[in-house]
């Protein structure tokens, strides 16, 4: 509660500083107030001990390094105690057989082999966010083996201050340590070393004065120097942060766009009622279908399925029911077809089936057999007066001029011609004739070519063309067993009673 008055106080100074420039104050508040403000107060380096304020923030970073600090400490460690043993040989320079020289060498031996330990130790334990006395320890334990070198060999003394500034720029940069554990080492080993030189040694003040600044100096840029590199260590630590961050932020915004489209490609391709195809869906998957058909030079064929009545079904039960009947009939229909055969609904109760790779007779037998599935589903307790059944409409592609559109257009009026409202429970097959030969016979002698024929029913529906009047088409109703094949004459005095004539011109698309 204490830092909001300091905010609130902030932004009043940058309104009053802005006041002519409110566009400019609005961006100053915003940068200083805004995500990214948040995310460097969130990574804001001490400026003392070059350490994350937030304590979880310098938690992460410490783990982070553990590794390599682990690695780092082992290997300076084991090169200060080769180096602290090796000044062996100046201790017998400078002393021989004596016994300060022996104390000398077992100190050396002590401290080196500590050192050692503590490297082997550090290398499989140290962290800096759990044991910091760890990572200390070793750096007091040279600290104080350099003093007691003083007492021991005080002729020395200006070769002990030259060791004393190496180690103690060892202290900051050599081994790997927090800067205030590596401050306060070093400053014990200067004070301590100066006491010593001045009780021991017996020095001039002015020499003291002379080996103070030194010291001081060599503390003061060892400590900045590893200020500096600590909190370049921190800051690219946070900017590897936050571009993890980022990356983060933008996969799961990539996820969720994919999410999206997904869905949206779900939406277009399916029919939010039935879950069928959606007809631009269908198209595009019966042209491919199409296609390598004419590529293999297999069959193709083409179901429209329409649901009988479908209009009094919505009149008389309402839309839910008219909507539930549509979804029960295309469930029925998917369990009826192969997995490679394609449906989508084409259009209120109206459904395109593409088949590849069937003959007309399969087709007509898998068409009986959705008639038979539709005629069997189990109605609702309010539906059980309806009678339900689907008219299905058969095309054959059977060359390489038919496409797709062509096909379905052909389809559609053969259905508006053929199955009026009245005729339900029936298909059509829609068959392309052969070029005929031979005499042509006029209308006048009451012969007609047979263009196909088509089951409604107990009924066979026959159609004829008179080579006379070619866009007249004549629709003659006949027994099941009497069934024509196309090119066949039929005598059109037979049964005038069962003959129809279009006067409208015959559509082309009857013949495929």
């Amino acid at each position: 509660m204490a830092l909001l008055p300091r905010a609130h106080s902030s932004a009043e100074a940058v309104r009053r500083r802005f006041a002519d420039r409110p566009h400019k104050a609005i961006a100053v508040l915003h940068r200083e107030n805004g995500p990214l403000s948040s995310l460097k107060a969130q990574y804001r380096v001490h400026w003392l001990t070059g350490q994350f304020y937030e304590h979880s923030r310098e938690v992460m970073y410490r783990r982070a390094i553990k590794l390599r600090v682990r690695f780092e400490s082992c290997l300076s460690l084991s090169l200060v105690a080769l180096i602290f043993g090796m000044f062996a040989i100046s201790d017998y320079y400078y002393l021989g057989l004596t016994r300060a020289f022996y104390l000398l060498i077992a100190m050396r031996v002590v401290v080196s082999s500590v050192c050692l330990l503590l490297a082997f130790v550090i290398g499989r334990w140290g962290n800096y966010y759990r044991k910091v006395w760890l990572h200390a320890l070793p750096l007091w334990l040279l600290a104080t083996a350099i003093i007691l070198i003083v007492p021991l060999r005080p002729e020395s003394l200006s070769t002990q201050v030259t060791a004393v500034v190496v180690a103690t720029m060892a202290f900051y940069l050599l081994i790997p340590n927090l800067l205030t554990v590596a401050m306060i080492a070093s400053l014990y080993l200067s004070i301590g070393f100066l006491a010593s030189a001045v009780l021991v040694a017996e020095i001039a003040p002015v020499v003291a004065l002379r080996i103070a600044l030194l010291l001081i100096m060599t503390n003061v840029v060892g400590f900045f120097a590893l200020r500096r590199l600590e909190s370049l260590q921190r800051k690219q630590f946070a900017l590897l942060h936050q571009e993890r961050d980022k990356n983060h932020q933008l996969l799961k915004e990539i996820a969720h766009r994919q999410s999206l489209e997904a869905q949206l490609r779900i939406v277009a391709e399916r029919d939010a009622l039935t879950g069928l195809d959606s007809r631009r869906h269908f198209m595009d998957r019966a042209q491919a279908l199409l296609q390598r058909s004419r590529l293999e030079k297999t069959p193709f064929t083409l179901f429209m399925i329409d649901v009988d009545h479908f209009k009094s079904i919505n009149d008389t039960w309402g839309h839910s029911h008219g909507d539930w009947v549509l979804t029960e009939i295309a469930g029925a229909c998917v369990q009826s077809l192969r997995p490679m055969d394609v449906i989508g609904r084409f259009g209120g109760e109206e459904f395109m089936v593409a088949l590849p790779d069937i003959s007309l007779d399969d087709a007509r037998t898998v068409a009986e057999r959705l008639k038979k599935e539709a005629a069997k589903l189990p109605l609702k307790e309010e539906l059980s007066e309806l009678c339900l059944s689907v008219t299905i409409g058969i095309a054959s592609a059977h060359t390489e001029e038919a496409d797709l559109e062509t096909l379905i257009k052909k389809l559609a009026s053969i259905r508006n011609y053929d199955c009026p409202e009245d005729q339900g429970n029936s298909y059509m097959i829609c068959l392309r004739p052969e070029q005929l030969h031979g005499d042509e016979t006029g209308w006048e002698l009451g012969m007609a070519t047979v263009v196909d024929s088509a089951f409604f029913g107990t009924h066979l529906r026959c159609h004829l063309r008179s080579e006379r009047c070619p866009d007249t088409l004549l629709v003659a109703h006949l027994p099941p067993s009497a069934r024509p094949e196309p090119g066949m004459r039929l005598p059109l005095s037979a049964d005038p009673a069962d003959l129809s004539i279009f006067t409208q011109p015959a559509p082309a698309e009857a013949i495929l």
